[in-house]
Order: structure tokens, then sequence, then C-alpha cells
């Protein structure tokens, strides 16, 4: 599945402030659907790293009409990328059915009450730190171990609070505190992660690894973001979030078409 991605926002890294009223939001969010996205992940705080937080008041206010609007007009499933139990609360009583949360790590009690109580699915995803100095200095000893600890602790602790096993979405979180080696690793092993059987999502859309191994800036590293989603999807990811939604499903279901092709004989 494809997760188009439609920030709400004035500084998110690849499309700050493109989309930052309902209406453009919307329009967009609708054009990704024609374009083949499954899922839209809208988001009202920008994570990239530095970034500054917004309070859950002004969250709401920019992410809430546009899941509204898109659930009026669509039968898309809709995703809201949010740190904050009560933006999570209110997206999904507006129409969201996924709650994408950066801030796993937290461990914030309110955020399992609201996907236990709601039966929202809920991306859990691993950051080491948190956006605004996540980069300053990751460090790992073993980073696919370290990754794979974490999902243990946080499904343990998210079932013991009521979510079911089945609600959750795993996602190693390429560029949240990792360095160029860590995020190739991850995504060079990220077959691993499927050991817990559940869907694993991997976000890389243009981030600035991709800029750090090729020298690329941002509007010109799609190639090497359909070059992940299509490894991605030969080694069972099946979640791909993405800015270019049209380019990235043409990849993928072309990677889909000729892995049908290894196993006939013809």
């Amino acid at each position: 599945m494809v997760m188009g991605i439609v920030n709400v926002t004035p500084d998110s890294f690849s499309d700050g402030g493109r989309y930052s009223t309902v209406e453009q939001a919307v329009k967009h969010g609708l054009e990704l659907v024609a374009e083949g996205a499954e899922i839209i992940d809208v988001g009202g705080e920008s994570t990239r790293p530095g970034a500054m937080a917004v309070d859950a008041e002004e969250e709401e206010a920019r992410v809430v009409p546009v899941i509204r609007e898109l659930a009026n007009k669509s039968k898309v499933l809709i995703s809201v990328d949010t740190m904050k139990p009560s933006v999570a609360r209110a997206a999904v009583e507006a129409g969201a059915s996924i709650v994408n949360d950066v801030a796993t790590n937290s461990a914030n009690p309110e955020m399992a009450r609201v996907v236990a109580e709601t039966g929202a699915a809920y991306v859990l995803m691993h950051m080491q730190g948190m956006p605004r100095t996540m980069q300053m200095s990751p460090m790992y000893s073993n980073v696919v171990s370290e990754v794979s600890e974490f999902f243990d602790a946080h499904m343990s602790r998210l079932v013991a609070a009521g979510v079911g096993a089945e609600q959750i979405v795993l996602d190693v979180g390429i560029g949240f505190g990792k360095l160029l080696e860590h995020n190739l690793r991850l995504i060079g092993q990220i077959r691993w992660f499927k050991k817990w059987d559940r869907p694993v999502l991997l976000g890389v859309s243009k981030k600035t690894f991709i800029g750090q191994h090729s020298g690329a800036p941002v509007e010109k590293r799609l190639p090497g973001s359909l070059a992940c989603a299509c490894w991605a999807v030969q080694n069972g990811v099946q979640i791909i979030r993405v800015h270019d939604v049209a380019a990235t499903v043409q990849a993928i279901r072309m990677t889909e078409a000729l892995m049908a092709q290894q196993h006939d004989d013809g």
C-alpha cells in the first residue's frame, strides 16, 4: 500500500507551506488518491530534525478540518501523523483510522489509551531522542538489534495497555535519530522486522540520507526514494510512505509484476 503525505505545516522539509490551508491540503490529498494512494497521512507538526514543537490546539486546528473533509469526499484510509493523544483522539473522531506516532519512545500512557479505546491502527515507530535533538549524536552498538529490542518492549507495553496486537504497524524510523550507516543498515536488513508477523511501514521519501549518499538536493531525490521503495517491497514491506505517489505506485506495481514471475516456470 502506498501512503501519500499531506503536510499541513509551514516548515516540513519537503513541502512545508505548500498545503497550509484546508482547501489546498484537501485538494492535494484527493490528487494523491487519484494517483493511487491507498492511505493519506495528514500531519500538522513538522518532525524534521530541529523542528520546533506546535501546541496541541494549533495542531488539531490544522489537521482535523482536513481529515474531516477528506473523509467526506473519499473512502481512502486516513492516518494522522501526531505525537499528541488529544490530537489523535480528535482526528479519529473526524474520520482517521490510523495513528502514526513518531514518539512511541515517550511511552505516553494516554496515547496507548486513545488507541485502545478507539480501535485505531497504530504505527509504532522507533526514534532515538526527539525531533529537535535526534540528529545531534545518534549512537548504536547494533542498530538492527536495538530497534528490535525497542519493538519488543513497546509492543508488550501497548498490549498490556489494551491495544490489540493486530492494531500495530512497525516503522524502523528512517532518519529519526540515525546516521547514514544506520539508515542503510536498517533498510538493507528490513526483512528482519517481519518476524513479529505485523505490517511494516517504511518512510524514506526524499530524506537526508539519500542526499548524503548521492549528493542530490531534496528536489532531486526521487530516484533514490524509488530504489528504496522497490527494495522494501521485494523484502516484505507492506506500506510505503511517500510524497511522489504516482511515480511510486508505478515503480511498486512493476516490481510486484516482476516478483510474480520468479516462481513461474512458464
